[in-house]
């Protein structure tokens, strides 16, 4: 018999993305390896045929290009099976009409795990909100495989889909020029340094001997191009 640790169990910002192959509907994948060289979000939601899944569902395909252009794959997941997932995407195409957005087709994978191999595999079971569905969890990987940032929300609780896309450029903008980024950070705003490693640093830094704008020795930020992020972040740009 499975124990709760068992179910529960997941992965850590920094671990390699576990491995699965998987039926989805546009066919099997072999996960993350069929993304290398990508960034991939895998998100797992309750159920088919559940309203805040459909938003949820439609706001992500609607965005789907945006992402892309972001370098960054979707990959959906839940434990229905794979007719039930087909039933429910034509349902949204032809039925549901949401914020504006009808007709909506939603083309990226979305994974059949009735046996709740993946879900386990990435702690998206959480028995205390539910034992036979997927919390609505988010899981951002890096081109290497690299698990990068995990979000999870409850099933009552749809997501927030402009956080996610920031954090996919955020994640990138930070890797290409060697910063951090602070709280609300968008494109255009300043950037963090990290913290002086010495005291010589730490005096050069206050004494404006580098270019870079200093609070105090450990908080500092500098100037970064909107288009110069961009550039590097989005295909299109």
């Amino acid at each position: 018999m499975e124990t709760q640790q068992e179910i529960t169990s997941m992965p850590r910002i920094g671990d390699k993305a576990p491995e699965f192959k998987a039926v989805t509907t546009q066919g099997e994948i072999n996960f993350p390896g069929d993304y290398e060289g990508e960034w991939v979000i895998l998100f797992s939601h309750p159920a088919d045929f559940t309203p805040v899944c459909t938003s949820e569902f439609m706001t992500f395909a609607t965005m789907e290009e945006q992402f892309a252009n972001a370098n960054c794959k979707l990959v959906g997941l839940s434990i229905d099976g794979l007719y039930s997932h087909i039933a429910w995407l034509r349902s949204i195409k032809d039925k549901i009409e949401y914020r504006g957005m009808k007709n909506v087709e939603v083309k990226f994978p979305l994974i059949e795990d009735i046996t709740m191999n993946v879900a386990k595999k990435y702690g998206m079971i959480q028995p205390n909100e539910a034992a036979t569905q997927a919390v609505r969890a988010v899981f951002f990987i890096d081109p290497k495989g690299i698990i990068r940032t995990i979000i999870y929300y409850p099933l009552s609780l749809g997501r927030n889909f402009d956080e996610i896309y920031r954090v996919v450029v955020a994640l990138q903008a930070a890797d290409e020029f060697g910063v951090a980024t602070p709280a609300d950070w968008r494109p255009g705003d300043d950037v963090i340094i990290g913290p002086a490693g010495s005291c010589g640093a730490a005096e050069n830094r206050m004494e404006g001997k580098e270019d870079m704008d200093c609070k105090d020795w450990y908080f500092c930020t500098r100037k970064l191009d909107k288009e110069e992020v961009l550039s590097k972040v989005l295909k299109n740009h």
